[in-house]
């Protein structure tokens, strides 16, 4: 008979409880559509004037926008489901669209337009509010990210389950990242260099599209359009 250790025993079954399963597919989904090593290039570009002290100003403004903006869309998202009658396989097929269309240009190694239109880095560059628009948003949490939240918060039963709980800890922790990663631009760009960077975006892109097809595949699924396998 074969002996299972029993430290391995309680691994996996860590490994598959629900909470650790969702949490996280909800810090995948939102770290990658926040994507904070994607936006170096624009932030060095936007803060290229500024001193370590105003840059860092700046990465923290940027990314408690993105806090602020994320955590009020998880808090709210199942009052506008409510308020438009929007039902959670339509938004899982419309958020797929959208994730799969951020995750192929993420495969190019490039911003999508809905997180970085053209001239936003120039005209960025001379405003003081530049952390919060538009680094703060849309270059952090932009429509994917959103879009992302508002799906993993259709999942949820009520607003007090443990699932609430790991989206809003998903996004604490992304943004926290994420202001690591913008205030350290400049170290990480020399350490990983642009190839780096743009290796790690590609690799990004792809989980995202995988993330994109499966919450479309669940969202056809809960529709009846695609049979549900038990």
């Amino acid at each position: 008979m074969y002996w299972q250790n029993p430290a391995e025993t309680a691994l996996n079954e860590l490994r598959t409880a629900p909470w650790v399963r969702f949490a996280a597919l909800a810090l995948s989904s939102i770290f990658f559509l926040v994507d904070p090593f994607a936006a170096i290039g624009s932030f060095l570009a936007i803060t290229a004037s500024a001193d370590a002290a105003k840059r860092s100003r700046m990465a923290r403004k940027a990314c408690i926008t993105c806090f602020i903006v994320l955590t009020s869309f998880a808090l709210c998202g199942q009052i506008i489901f409510r308020m438009f009658g929007i039902t959670l396989p339509a938004f899982e097929v419309a958020g797929g669209l959208i994730l799969l269309l951020i995750g192929l240009d993420m495969l190019e190694a490039k911003r999508s337009p809905t997180q970085e239109a053209s001239g936003d880095t120039e005209e960025a560059s001379t405003k003081e509010d530049a952390g919060i628009v538009p680094l703060g948003i849309p270059m952090l949490a932009g429509p994917g990210a959103i879009s992302s939240v508002m799906v993993l918060v259709g999942q949820v039963p009520s607003f007090w389950h443990w699932e609430m709980g790991a989206i809003l800890g998903a996004i604490a922790l992304t943004s926290f990242i994420s202001y690591w990663v913008l205030s350290g631009a400049g170290r990480i760009r020399t350490v990983l260099g642009e190839t780096g960077i743009r290796i790690l975006v590609r690799i990004m892109g792809l989980l995202l599209v995988a993330l994109a097809m499966q919450f479309f595949v669940n969202g056809l699924t809960d529709l009846g359009v695609i049979p549900r396998h038990e």
